[in-house]
């Protein structure tokens, strides 16, 4: 007879791509908080994603929250769980330790208020809390009569400063041990800046993300030369190409590319041409993104003894204030002076980018690129749907803002640039772990990705003659 303790619960993450937010449930009154994300796109419209924008399962009993990456449908419900009650600690890598503060001030001035002292006074309750921790040595959560309790973070390759966590407990009363895995979301190998995430050595449960569970990424020199025939495209036209990205990894991923495409680069054209960061955030970022070197993977070290720096090169330039940014939207859709152009958010929904959409996205000259999922409902999705070839010459519409904007622009899609590992290196994650688990449950995708993953596990197991139960979570578990 299994025992009823430890229990996995989801308070999002489970149905959908977007809201991050994983219980393991310890005792009745004793529970740990795996992230705590913001909902977006259709998964912010279902009626049963009631806490969007507040908390509604209880705090009381969490022992520790501990943040993944700071992406903000990772960790975007943070305010809202610590004006629910929450007084215990944050637990995160080094490097998320640093960006977190960035994320949450920002999420504050979009949800909460512009109030500059609510804000810093929220910040440093935020930063009180803060425990940053090295990767790879096991933490003591708790130690008592009751229960043994540590964690290790693990590097996720995803984003700088990502984790999977391994979560050791034991039931001193009952004597059940079990190794917990809680994957976050996995990067992809052969990502820029970032080495690649290893498996881990053995597990019980693995909660694994499955956004990408029923495809193939392009390899990084399809991906590359993509990246460059889209822009080469735009050179042509005398056109920008819009490229939205979410502030914080994406965008750093994409200058390291995009200054590699210009070192060697033959043409003049290209030496010439302008990479123009349009946000604030993603500037503040990629100067903490420098900052953090140490946690580079072994090429960008090369780079940077060589003399290059593939955060800060020549042709970079950065938009800070709302009127630069006027100027430069209405200046590039005018002049047709060739150039690319990075803008959050990275699915369309809000921000800087939208301006430029709306600018720029009725005329065939331009170019929208994509580099990241799309989630179903937002513009991003209705871009890269309808502005696709199927849909004729003139494309579809969009709505932005509550207008609708017709899609002449050209709109491709680059998927070797996701963040997000792929159903091989999904796969690989469970495949390459010494002692494989018994239960894999899947939640962050889709439920007709799940479903290919789900398969493809199970095929695997049979493979092995390995016994291993895989579920898709559900918000009810």
């Amino acid at each position: 007879m299994s025992p009823d303790y430890p229990r996995i619960l989801h308070h999002g993450g489970a149905d959908g791509v977007t809201g991050s937010c994983h219980r393991l449930q310890l005792a009745e009154d004793r529970g740990l908080l795996i992230d705590c994300g913001l909902f977006q796109g259709e998964d912010a419209t279902r009626q049963d994603s009631l806490e969007q924008h507040r908390v509604n399962f209880s705090v009381d009993d969490l022992l520790a929250m501990i943040v993944t990456h700071v992406h903000i449908d990772h960790v975007g419900r943070l305010p809202y769980l610590l004006a629910a009650g929450y007084k215990g600690p944050i637990f995160c890598s080094v490097p998320s330790a640093r960006l977190l503060p960035l994320v949450i001030e920002d999420a504050l001035k979009i949800g909460f208020t512009r109030d500059s002292v609510l804000i810093e006074r929220f910040l440093e309750k935020v930063e009180s809390r803060l425990v940053p921790l090295d990767y790879k040595r096991w933490h003591i959560l708790i130690d008592d009569s009751r229960h043994r309790v540590r964690i290790k973070l693990k590097p996720a390759g995803h984003i700088l400063g990502s984790a999977y966590v391994e979560v050791d407990t034991y039931d001193r009363a009952t004597g059940h041990e079990q190794r917990t895995v809680f994957s976050g979301d996995l990067g992809a190998p052969y990502a820029p800046l970032l080495p690649a995430p290893r498996s881990p050595y053995r597990a019980d449960v693995v909660v694994l993300e499955s956004t990408y569970g029923d495809r193939q990424h392009e390899d990084r020199r399809t991906r590359r030369a993509r990246l460059k025939a889209a822009i080469d495209r735009a050179l042509e036209n005398q056109g920008t190409v819009i490229i939205p990205a979410f502030s914080i990894g994406r965008t750093q991923e994409l200058l390291y590319e995009l200054e590699s495409l210009i070192h060697q680069a033959k043409s003049e054209r290209w030496r010439k041409l302008e990479i123009i960061v349009d946000s604030p955030l993603a500037s503040r970022f990629t100067q903490v993104y420098r900052d953090l070197k140490p946690w580079w993977d072994a090429e960008a070290h090369q780079r940077l003894r060589r003399g290059r720096h593939p955060l800060n090169f020549e042709n970079l330039y950065t938009v800070d204030d709302h009127e630069e940014h006027q100027q430069t939207v209405d200046y590039l859709a005018r002049s047709g002076r060739p150039a690319v152009v990075i803008a959050a958010s990275g699915m369309a929904t809000g921000g800087r980018v939208v301006n430029y959409l709306k600018r720029m996205l009725g005329d065939e000259r331009h170019g929208v690129l994509f580099i990241g999922y799309q989630a179903v409902g937002t513009p991003g999705r209705d871009i890269q749907h309808y502005g696709s070839q199927q849909h004729g010459p003139w494309g579809g519409w969009v709505e932005l803002d509550g207008e609708r904007y017709p899609i002449r622009a050209r709109v491709d899609s680059v998927g070797g640039y996701s963040a997000h590992a792929d159903q091989h290196n999904l796969l690989n994650f469970l495949k390459r772990m010494r002692h494989p688990p018994s239960e894999v449950r899947l939640v962050h995708g889709e439920p007709s990705v799940q479903r290919i993953l789900k398969a493809e596990i199970e095929a695997w197991a049979n493979e092995i003659n390995h016994d291993i139960k895989v579920s898709l979570a559900t918000k009810e578990d």
